[in-house]
């Protein structure tokens, strides 16, 4: 089969054909509008023997391709940046262009037999655009928060402002306090007051986004929130980071992804593991708040932090087991989840 490599840019795709050794064939450079994927596959077509597209995985400009290929009845695997960085960097000449880094997808394809396949989109994505949007709000709300404490300040050093601002009563007590010194209509207090009123609008919509994703994990991963520490919040992000855990050959492989999965730190005759800093961190974080929750509050991984301790491991490597559990426990709770749900149509 015959890999289809392409190099993604925001405004063209260009597409290299190589054959079973790797050597370069033609090359094809279009647009990124499904019309312009149309014509990249009539191209295809016109040449011999079976197709393979092999696409460098950034999704957040290839997705609109993938779906075309895949609504095509192409088959289509997705090849990681750093793959396709090392087999550019392994090349006999130097140089970097569109066509040298289809190539290079291309070869890295040949040589990796087991690439994820490209799938459509589901309420994996829906869960993860949620979160990221909710995650953004938050952030914006801590950067007008923090900006509200230095007028606050400069206002009243006298006055010290309640430690959780995320809450409506917080926005009414700096308002009425604001009202109550007389400061609310000079020039700083006037945009403190503007601040508060940006913070009551970002908190209600932070909330809803909450509910609204509490709902919809609700009905997709009610085994995952079964876990002891889990919360929907820590759910969503688990289930729209994984992008569907069927895609994982074993237990093992979803821990080198969360970043779990031990590595081996041997020293001369000693033999040791830490934890991992490699995988994708936005999920490694799941499981370390599940695991400092458990940590806290429930005996059996309380149990096992103790017995670990008490065998010679220190804290770290002790939390690095108790994660490195967890992850076998989300991977069961999510194929117990995809089981049980009801096929969705496309």
């Amino acid at each position: 089969m015959r890999p289809e490599s392409h190099d993604r840019h925001k405004c063209s795709h260009t597409a290299v054909s190589v054959d079973d050794m790797g050597r370069q064939g033609a090359t094809k450079t279009v647009g990124t509008t499904t019309r312009d994927h149309l014509r990249l596959l009539q191209w295809a077509a016109s040449l011999d023997g079976e197709r393979l597209w092999a696409i460098e995985d950034c999704r957040h400009l290839t997705r609109r391709l993938e779906r075309d290929l895949i609504a095509a009845g192409e088959s289509v695997v997705r090849v990681c940046p750093k793959l396709m960085a090392d087999v550019r960097d392994s090349a006999r000449t130097y140089g970097k262009s569109d066509p040298i880094d289809a190539l290079a997808v291309a070869r890295a394809a040949l040589r990796e037999p087991d690439l994820p396949v490209a799938r459509l989109d589901g309420v994996e994505r829906e869960l993860r655009l949620l979160v990221d949007h909710r995650e953004d709000l938050v952030a914006e709300r801590t950067r007008i928060i923090s900006r509200l404490r230095w007028h606050l300040h400069e206002l009243d050093p006298g006055w010290t402002p309640r430690a959780k601002m995320e809450r409506a009563s917080a926005f009414d007590a700096v308002a009425a306090h604001l009202g109550a010194c007389g400061q609310g209509g000079t020039l700083v207090g006037r945009l403190a007051l503007r601040l508060v009123e940006h913070l009551r609008v970002l908190t209600l919509e932070i909330d809803e986004l909450t509910t609204e994703i509490t709902e919809r994990v609700a009905k997709v991963a009610p085994s995952l929130l079964a876990i002891v520490g889990c919360g929907a919040l820590t759910a969503a992000k688990i289930v729209g980071e994984t992008a569907q855990v069927s895609r994982f050959r074993s237990k093992d492989a979803f821990a080198r992804l969360n970043g779990t999965a031990p590595l081996p730190v041997w020293s001369s005759n000693k033999q040791r593991h830490r934890l991992a800093r490699t995988g994708n961190r936005q999920l490694n974080a799941a499981p370390h708040r599940i695991a400092m929750t458990q940590a806290r509050m429930h005996p059996p991984a309380r149990e096992l932090l103790a017995r670990r301790k008490s065998n010679g491991d220190g804290g770290m490597e002790a939390l690095r087991v108790l994660k490195r559990r967890l992850s076998d426990v989300i991977y069961r709770a999510m194929l117990t989840d995809q089981n049980q749900s009801s096929p969705v149509p496309a």
